[in-house]
């Protein structure tokens, strides 16, 4: 079965709706009414945008540090998290968790963590319980390329396939940790999912550098019945700070060689022009889904401003029952 108009058209909503968010949350960081860290996606959306074209509403995700981007492209609450990173009592989180601590239960997120793999343990429990409820749901691990350095990873990928446990484990390789490349932290030559190949389960290796035929290679995957878990490694890139609303390309830690290449390969330029040339939008179609989303950003963070700071008798309720 070969991919639908609308398969495209949501695809690069989704990558707009993130990267305008993330846009947006950027200009807007120096007011200094955000007071959480943020980790953004901006220039790695479509890894993220283009499984959730294939995820079941009813499988589950769980995410790390640099969460907005899965956050949003499974539809969940783009007001609620706004709010969240405003610190407000009407966030995903009820105000106490910030960015890095999303979840929408009506969503299936399960929710995100900030401790670098702390996604993958917690998102194989997850899995277990629902093998032995005999429920048909997957559950979607997120990581990046600096989690499969820690030790939960080895242990984690040996039960899940002893187990067979109903894992999608989705690595994000953005090349970087922070400010140090894989060439620091990783043996030369590593492939990831050829790691993981080696604990018998089944790998693939995907690249965003073009967001079109990064769709079309998920859709292949996902065509198949998947009856195992799988390890799917996507290469991507961020154009901004590891975290924080600015580019640091000052710091010359990535060759400009790397990032003009990246940057002229841009996702949302790439799927918006593919509709155009596939006649899939018209020119007019495409305005009108900028603006709508649009409205939804401007409107989810006016929603933000004006809902209320939580009280510290709900942090107890909460928190600290």
């Amino acid at each position: 079965m070969k991919l639908k108009k609308n398969n495209y058209i949501n695809f690069f909503k989704k990558i707009y709706l993130i990267r305008k968010t993330e846009l947006e949350i950027s200009e807007r960081y120096s007011e200094q009414k955000m007071r959480c860290p943020v980790h953004l996606s901006v220039g790695q959306e479509a890894p993220s945008a283009a499984i959730n074209i294939f995820l079941k509403k009813t499988d589950f995700a769980i995410s790390y540090h640099r969460a907005h981007a899965h956050y949003l492209a499974k539809d969940c609450s783009l007001k609620k998290m706004i709010a969240e990173i405003y610190g407000k009592a009407s966030g995903c989180s009820n105000g106490f968790g910030g960015s890095m601590h999303l979840v929408d239960e009506k969503k299936n997120f399960i929710g995100s963590t900030a401790i670098v793999s702390n996604s993958i343990p917690v998102g194989a429990g997850y899995a277990y319980s629902i093998l032995n409820n005999s429920k048909n749901n997957k559950v979607c691990i997120y990581i990046g390329d600096a989690s499969c350095e820690e030790g939960v990873f080895f242990e984690t990928l040996n039960f899940v396939v002893l187990k067979k446990l109903p894992v999608i484990f989705f690595c994000e390789n953005n090349k970087y940790s922070v400010y140090s490349g894989l060439k620091n932290r990783q043996p030369k030559n590593r492939k990831l999912f050829k790691l993981a190949s080696a604990f018998g389960i089944k790998s693939f290796h995907l690249s965003s550098l073009n967001a079109i035929e990064l769709l079309k290679k998920m859709h292949k995957i996902f065509q198949k019945k998947i009856d195992e878990p799988i390890f799917i490694e996507v290469d991507t890139y961020r154009y901004l700070e590891h975290c924080g609303p600015n580019r640091d390309d000052n710091l010359n830690y990535r060759p400009t060689k790397e990032i003009k290449h990246w940057s002229n390969n841009d996702p949302l330029v790439i799927t918006e022009n593919y509709l155009l040339k596939k006649k899939f939008c018209s020119e007019k179609n495409i305005k009108e889904i900028k603006f709508k989303i649009d409205a939804l950003i401007r409107d989810a963070f006016i929603f933000a401003e004006n809902s209320n700071p939580p009280r510290y008798k709900d942090y107890e309720r909460l928190v600290l029952k």
